[in-house]
């Protein structure tokens, strides 16, 4: 662990903009531990088992500050991997961003920027359909879904080309496919490529310098996935949602963004999901393997993502365990990193809030 025994936190247990908790410049502001109120044996024995889930890093922030990192496999703070689907929650708040600008409505009809669905079954689409995984485009399979859309080599031309199996807001699917369609709104939109856009928009002003969406071989980019990020850049990027879209005196995303996005359910089939988030609110609960329909949503069970933790968390989640958690209640932010698995087991959101529920004993 890196972790400095600089000074200690003073800011607020809530998220917000106001207080005296830092944002970080060219680097974080390092905070103690045990001042930070974590307790650090608890601490650093979820981070062995975290270790043991062949991570690659662990970063904790709390009040604003980095109180413990840890880099595994030749890895070091500067080390920049694929993030896989936690890219989503970057792509949905670039849109976020392109709303405030006033290029697109999430309410549009996503017809409006991808012409080939005027007059066909996908124009009642909407961009909000999109951003909840509830449009209805064609799905058969997480996996077989995921295979097809990674192996186009037109990625954003197949999402576009793929058949609408049901109307919209009837069926929860975790749809990667649906979700790089993405990439022709926010082109259409913006009028720039969205790698172009999350550079100028996003990765630049939160300094995420070692930070970079990535595009396929026809150069669309890479929407469903495809972020190059690493452990501390990640951590900007959930800080600025811990902040509620606020960024040392500048406001790269709106609150109300932030609320909608991560703060309630973006349809009412699964509450575990936002828009492009994954969120810990208790109700019917669809996951990646289990889609659910309206119908089996209004006789599933209520529970929650992560039953141990505090019901506001929220995650931005990827392939093989890569997680940016945001707990508002606790004032941090936690990112693992690891290498994709499709085989083996890898770390859960439950593992990581246990460096809330159990590490942190004291607010």
């Amino acid at each position: 662990m890196t972790a400095s025994a600089a000074v200690a936190s003073s800011g607020s247990a809530f998220a917000g903009p106001v207080g005296d908790d830092p944002y970080p410049g060219a680097e974080w502001e390092r905070g103690d531990p045990v001042a930070a109120g974590f307790d650090p044996a608890k601490l650093a024995r979820i981070a062995e088992e975290l270790k043991a889930d062949k991570s690659n890093c662990l970063a904790v922030v709390r009040h604003g500050r980095l109180v413990a990192d840890w880099y595994w496999n030749g890895t070091g703070p500067e080390s920049a991997q694929e993030v896989w689907s936690a890219t989503k929650s970057v792509t949905s708040t670039l849109v976020g961003i392109a709303e405030a600008e006033h290029r697109l409505g999430i309410e549009d009809k996503a017809s409006k920027y991808v012409p080939a669905w005027a007059g066909t079954p996908s124009a009642e689409v909407t961009v909000k359909d999109l951003l909840s995984n509830d449009s209805g485009r064609h799905w058969r399979s997480a996996f077989d879904d995921a295979v097809a859309v990674f192996a186009a080599q037109d990625r954003t031309a197949f999402a576009v080309s793929q058949p609408q199996d049901v109307a919209p807001g009837q069926f929860w699917a975790y749809n990667n496919t649906a979700i790089q369609t993405l990439d022709a709104v926010l082109q259409k939109a913006t009028g720039d490529k969205p790698i172009d856009y999350a550079r100028k928009k996003l990765l630049e002003p939160l300094g995420m310098r070692h930070s970079e969406m990535t595009r396929d071989q026809a150069g669309n980019t890479n929407t469903f996935m495809g972020l190059q990020s690493t452990c501390q850049d990640m951590a900007r990027f959930g800080y600025l949602f811990l902040r509620n879209g606020h960024w040392d005196g500048t406001q790269p995303v709106p609150e109300q963004w932030v609320v909608d996005a991560t703060g309630k359910p973006s349809q009412d089939i699964s509450a575990a999901y936002g828009y492009l988030w994954w969120l810990n609110r208790l109700g019917p609960v669809a996951t990646v393997q289990n889609p659910m329909t309206r119908e089996e949503s209004a006789q599933a069970p209520h529970t929650q993502l992560v039953p141990s933790a505090p019901q506001d968390m929220y995650w931005a989640l990827g392939l093989g365990g890569q997680i940016v958690q945001v707990d508002p209640g606790s004032d941090t932010v936690v990112v693992r990193l690891g290498p994709a698995s499709l085989n083996s087991p890898s770390a859960s959101p439950a593992k990581t809030a246990r460096i809330v529920t159990e590490a942190l004993v004291r607010p």
